[in-house]
């Protein structure tokens, strides 16, 4: 080959090109154990909702005002096992992100080759919900490996025309019916392809997707049951369709949320961008990818099932008045296969040693600015993180001291959410939380429990006196409020201490405390 045509392909695209496996599973394991190392050792309390998942588990409910209780179960099961340490549901949220990506990358090799698999599972990694996210463990996390590995037995199902794979979707659809109550919706957009394919239909036609359709329609039963006891979060507020005025702003909201979702890719797009060499810089060597043609079938499915839902989703929740990514997050699982095959059977990668050191700096970056966020930003700027608040030491503090005060256990809490969640989460006795009418959260220990078997109130001090807020007066009047107790951050500097207001509402019957 003349001097001039000589190719230059660095090492890691080489590794890509002949060990495709080696290189996904480097990436997904490095991943995984980055974001598992960043919160155990760096987060003081659990990120995000994480808290409410954890006391609604502590109840093990058949559902509640949250949905379906598997996840909530599971986070439960995880912090019991590594002995009540938080290690437990981050380890279970990177486990779920490693499933999720092993399902994509088993549909990639099904339908594209094992290279081009490796390079959506790659793309991933810049997709802000699989990465900053995954320490916060709740249904959405939870959803993501059961919904790809829906997609997965679908394709085995219909593309490969293996029977027994209805039944094994029909067992991923009874685990994600138990998981959210969004599993309808996705199960409405399966059976409508299915329908809708002509190719599909045939592959449905035997014993076993008849049977596979019977138990899912039984497993439908408890979850419109619970439906109706808690309600559904993403039940379409009607007025809002009739009222031509908040056309408008349903537009508006979809928009923003779409947005949203765009700017969670953010990172994919740069990644895509210097491998298209967007910028049309001249003399750029590229090394070319070469994956197996996709059939109409399999892009079909992989187009569809990357897209429709994430439509009917946002169209829902915009509907229903919500303006978060809450219920989205799975929906994402397919955005980096749906890249690379539209980037044709053959992959051209531009600019590869910035495209390298962009890809490793998205799996590095992050985890380094959360980790450092979390130590320096309440210290420098004064900012008060949630994953900066002393759990431990609040769990600790107010468990004893009831249990000093009453000889008894600590068996409810209640007040502000947040704090309530955190001593329920972190306390040795694992109490229960107590939610007031107002507070929007799910109804977990009545009113007459606190009562009977007394409780520890916290608010937020905002006065020296700890005076409690009017809607925690109201339900404890009782009360009477403590000095504040103050704690101090995990790294001293500008942000001033965390005074918490508290009072004990002591139970009716008090066993005296032990000499």
């Amino acid at each position: 080959m003349p001097a001039a045509f000589m190719l230059t392909v660095t090492l890691p695209i080489e590794i890509l090109r002949t060990r495709p496996r080696l290189i996904f599973w480097l990436a997904t394991l490095s991943q995984a154990l980055l974001w598992l190392l960043v919160p155990t050792l760096f987060y003081s309390a659990p990120p995000g909702e994480l808290v409410d998942v954890l006391a609604v588990g502590r109840e093990l409910k058949f559902g509640s005002e949250l949905g379906p209780p598997l996840a909530f179960w599971l986070a439960e099961i995880a912090l019991r096992a590594t002995g009540g340490h938080m290690f437990g549901p981050y380890l279970l949220s990177q486990l779920c992100i490693i499933a999720t990506y092993w399902a994509v990358f088993q549909l990639g090799r099904a339908t594209v080759g094992e290279r081009h698999a490796v390079l959506a599972v790659l793309l991933m990694a810049g997709i802000s919900v699989f990465t900053i996210g995954s320490p916060d463990f709740g249904p959405d996390i939870l959803m993501m490996p059961f919904w790809a590995l829906a997609i997965l037995h679908l394709w085995r199902a219909t593309g490969e025309n293996k029977q027994l794979y209805w039944l094994a979707l029909a067992f991923d659809f009874w685990l994600l019916l138990l998981t959210s109550h969004l599993a309808l919706l996705l199960l409405a957009i399966v059976v409508g392809f299915v329908l809708i394919s002509a190719r599909a239909r045939r592959a449905a036609a035997n014993a076993a997707a008849g049977m596979a359709a019977i138990t899912v329609a039984c497993m439908t039963l408890p979850s419109i049951a619970l439906i109706q006891q808690y309600g559904f979060g993403f039940t379409p507020n009607l007025d809002r369709l009739r009222n031509f005025e908040a056309v408008d702003q349903n537009i508006i909201a979809w928009a923003r949320l779409l947005a949203l979702v765009a700017v969670a890719h953010a990172g994919a797009g740069i990644l895509v961008a210097l491998a298209s060499n967007l910028a049309r810089t001249k003399r750029v060597e590229a090394a070319a990818v070469t994956g197996q043609a996709a059939d109409p079938f399999a892009r079909s499915l992989i187009y569809t099932f990357a897209l429709a839902p994430l439509i009917v989703v946002t169209a829902f929740a915009v509907i229903s008045g919500k303006s978060g990514l809450s219920g989205i997050p799975p929906l994402l699982i397919l955005s980096g296969l749906a890249i690379v095959i539209a980037a044709g059977d053959t992959v051209m990668l531009h600019h590869q040693r910035i495209l390298t050191i962009a890809w490793i700096s998205l799996l590095l970056v992050p985890p380094v600015l959360v980790a450092a966020g979390a130590l320096l930003l309440p210290s420098i700027l004064a900012v008060d993180l949630k994953v900066a608040q002393p759990a431990d030491d609040i769990a600790k503090f107010f468990t004893d001291n009831f249990e000093r005060r009453t000889g008894r256990k600590l068996e409810i809490v209640a007040g502000d959410p947040r704090l309530a969640g955190l001593v329920s989460a972190a306390s040795s006795s694992r109490p229960r939380v107590h939610h007031g009418p107002q507070s929007g959260k799910p109804a977990l220990a009545t009113r007459q429990e606190a009562a009977e078997k007394g409780a520890v109130v916290l608010w937020r001090a905002t006065d020296s006196a700890g005076t409690p807020p009017p809607e925690i007066k109201a339900q404890f009047p009782e009360l009477v409020p403590e000095v504040p107790r103050a704690f101090d951050r995990m790294l001293p500097g500008r942000a001033p201490a965390l005074r918490i207001g508290w009072g004990v509402a002591r139970p009716q019957t008090v066993t005296p405390a032990p000499q």
